[in-house]
């Protein structure tokens, strides 16, 4: 009898899986709005790919990857380097970039299908909402196909667009983390308003403190650790051109006429801000090609062997881990939620929270099932969606080979100084791209920032 449920409740989901309804009376699905389930299943797919890669560079299951057919012995080149070299300590980073170039090209063949898709009446909304188990079998062979790339000078190539995509998509974070410091503080002082005054300004106050506390701790560290008397010029000049910055951005956000123009304007989010580019500077500096000035720095060689200053337990470091709990937590943020700020919403091209609600859900037997709500407009756009988890592939390949790639000699996996370069830019960018919010409103007043 549990036998026969079972396969029951499994043939309920099938329309789910295989029908190009959005679940609309699928039992399996859960009480929400259909695009927000859309969303939410392709972030799981970035996810499980991710969860792959992960994997796969775990140097137990790094080891094993020579005997899949093909792809260390016997093909024409390892990242360029000729066959006469033993490509064991490669594995790991030419299998997260095949697994990176998987992700993207699905999500970038998603983005050109649903190019100029206005509500779910376009046919093509079918295949963005439904379809999933023939959307994951399509996943699953482009990896496939992936992993018989010849090798030539792909990995060279990927590494630049892993580049590109790692720098915008790091913008992008730039933009959720400033919109949510912003939505956190206007929450708490309208709370505050409503009653409970001291309590609220006092979270307020302990939360930027502990911001604060936690910047300077970590600049202290990051001088202690990246930095010697003698040497180390670049990063001594980056450590400090971005605790200024920040020290600038943290005042502007408290003069008086910025307040006048955004009274919800303060230390919380330029303090959450200062906290995120000295993190990204952290990141930045343990990629720096040079044992004097990096004690975490990894390289690893054409014999397999690896060293550093400590025991590796896997091939990626801190920043590393603090850049996938990042990447996590932002492609959520994309997936779950609108923006409170027509402005942000204007810019990642999504609906006000609330938008295209639709008439309710569906209910069948009391149990709400989740309803269509963009058949008079999509609430985001389909494409800028694909577009962004893109990005987000590009990013997390980057992330978890620690943004190495071959040397000139083509014989060890090291770190180059574009990837402290690209870091680096990417948090100057935030910083300005923080200030123009602050003194947008002063410099464009015929404008509505609201």
């Amino acid at each position: 009898m549990g036998a026969c449920l079972g396969v029951c409740s499994l043939l309920s989901c099938v329309s789910c899986l295989c029908g190009s309804a959005p679940c609309l009376l699928c039992g399996c699905c859960p009480s929400a709005k259909n695009s927000t389930i859309s969303r939410l299943l392709f972030t799981i797919f970035l996810f499980l790919g991710t969860l792959v890669s992960i994997i796969m560079i775990i140097p137990g299951v790094e080891k094993e990857l020579h005997k899949l057919p093909g792809f260390c012995e016997g093909s024409g080149s390892v990242l360029g380097v000729q066959t006469n070299v033993d490509c064991s300590s490669f594995l790991g980073h030419k299998a997260v970039y095949r697994m990176g170039f998987a992700m993207a090209a699905f999500f970038c063949l998603f983005a050109a299908l649903m190019v100029c898709v206005r509500s779910s009446k376009d046919p093509r909304a079918a295949l963005q909402n439904g379809f999933w188990f023939f959307k994951f079998l399509v996943l699953v062979g482009i990896t496939v196909g992936a992993f018989y790339i010849p090798d030539g000078a792909f990995t060279s190539v990927w590494f630049y667009f892993g580049v590109v995509g790692s720098f915008l998509f790091i913008l992008i974070q730039l933009v959720l983390l400033i919109d949510f410091a912003h939505s956190w503080s206007q929450r708490w002082l309208h709370k505050a308003d409503e009653g409970s005054a001291k309590g609220w300004y006092a979270a307020l106050c302990a939360v930027t403190f502990i911001f604060y506390a936690a910047s300077i701790a970590a600049v202290v560290l990051l001088y202690v650790y990246y930095t010697k008397p003698e040497g180390c010029t670049e990063g001594k000049a980056f450590i400090s051109i971005n605790l200024i910055l920040c020290l600038i951005v943290s005042v502007v956000s408290i003069l008086p006429k910025i307040q006048e123009a955004q009274p919800h304007s303060g230390l919380l989010q330029a303090s959450l801000i200062t906290l995120y580019t000295i993190y990204v500077t952290w990141s930045a500096l343990a990629n720096v090609p040079s044992k004097h000035c990096n004690p975490t720095l990894l390289v690893r060689n054409s014999t397999g062997s690896a060293t550093a200053t400590e025991p590796l337990t896997a091939w990626w470091d801190a920043p590393s881990i603090v850049g996938l709990v990042i990447f996590i937590l932002c492609t959520l943020f994309i997936s779950l939620r609108s923006s409170d700020h027509p402005q942000v919403n204007k810019l990642m091209l999504t609906e006000e929270s609330g938008a295209g609600a639709g008439p309710g859900a569906e209910e069948e037997g009391g149990v709400r099932r989740a309803y269509d709500n963009e058949q008079d407009g999509v609430s985001y756009n389909y494409t800028f969606f694909h577009l962004c988890l893109l990005l987000a592939a590009l990013y997390i390949m980057m992330t978890l080979t620690n943004w190495y790639r071959p040397d000139e000699s083509l014989q060890v996996l090291s770190s180059p100084w574009t990837a402290v370069w690209v870091k680096i830019c990417s948090s100057w960018a935030g910083l300005l791209l923080y200030l123009w919010t602050l003194v947008a409103p002063l410099v464009l007043p015929d404008r509505d920032f609201s």
